[in-house]
């Protein structure tokens, strides 16, 4: 099997993230073509792409691989997660809409071109300002106060400003029907991801966002606020850093897909999986 891994960081990168490299490892192992490719070192012809690999997975989520990603797709390539899934997920604005739309908590938001238009709204709730395409924090400012906002220079792109809800963030990574839960905590050499078991509620909000957007591998963000758990951010292939056995689950979903693409949305293992995800959650405990 020829697999091909869309992706972000650059082949200089000195610390490259340990679950993809892990999980590139077990695919080899396991018999399988590993290719990957760094769309932003690339030159490509667009007019000569061509789908010649049985799997594409795309964990970039880089303009740049994204277009071509919808070039791959028009030539009826298998993609995981999907190219249209990737692209709604993507887009804050559309994501927004989405969970809304499925009944999913999040918070009250809004989306202007012009932020005096705002002015009412701030002066009577904190606010969260992201941009519609972006992720890891950039470009993502608050206003906590109407003066707060008034200070904001006039956004570059378009902005999905969302009510800021005050509690703690739990960052919920998914792969296929299997739901993990990781905190950061602040240490002497910096932040760490550590890995905690998620509610029943948490379980369910997340697998349902699956089902929205059609998303296998995917996480989002959640914050515990004082009326119960709200999904603020969604994107597709996260880091997977702070989850125990993480690479060894994703090979085996990637291997089952690719093996089985038409199968059920969350399909089974066809290893051992069901042990490491009772090591997963009980290490999570």
């Amino acid at each position: 099997m020829k697999i091909y891994f869309m992706l972000a960081f650059t082949r200089n990168t000195l610390e490259p993230n340990p679950v993809l490299v892990e999980l590139f490892d077990i695919l080899r192992r396991e018999g399988h073509e590993v290719e990957l490719g760094v769309a932003d070192e690339m030159v490509t012809d667009p007019g000569r792409l061509v789908a010649e690999h049985d799997l594409y997975v795309l964990k970039s989520h880089t303009a740049m691989w994204l277009s071509m990603a919808g070039i791959l797709h028009s030539q009826g390539a298998r993609i995981l997660n999907p190219y249209l899934a990737c692209l709604s997920a993507h887009n804050k604005i559309v994501a927004q809409r989405c969970l809304d739309a499925a009944g999913i908590p999040t918070p009250q938001s809004w989306v202007t071109g012009d932020l005096n238009l705002l002015r009412p709204v701030a002066a009577e709730r904190s606010l969260i300002l992201k941009p519609y395409i972006g992720g890891r924090g950039v470009g993502v400012v608050q206003a906590h106060t109407l003066r707060e906002l008034e200070q904001l220079p006039v956004p570059s792109q378009p902005m999905l400003v969302q009510e800021f809800i005050p509690g703690e963030e739990l960052k919920v990574a998914v792969i296929g029907n299997h739901v993990f839960g990781v905190r950061k905590q602040q240490s002497w050499d910096g932040a760490q991801r550590i890995a905690c078991p998620v509610s029943d509620e948490v379980r369910d909000i997340a697998l349902r966002c699956g089902r929205v957007f059609g998303l296998r591998l995917y996480g989002l963000d959640v914050i515990e606020g004082p009326d119960g758990p709200v999904v603020i951010d969604l994107n597709y292939f996260p880091s997977y850093k702070g989850i125990p056995n993480a690479a060894a689950l994703l090979a085996d979903y990637v291997m089952n897909y690719a093996l089985s693409p038409d199968a059920s949305l969350f399909a089974v293992s066809r290893h051992d999986v069901r042990r490491l995800v009772r090591s997963s959650e009980s290490s999570a405990a």
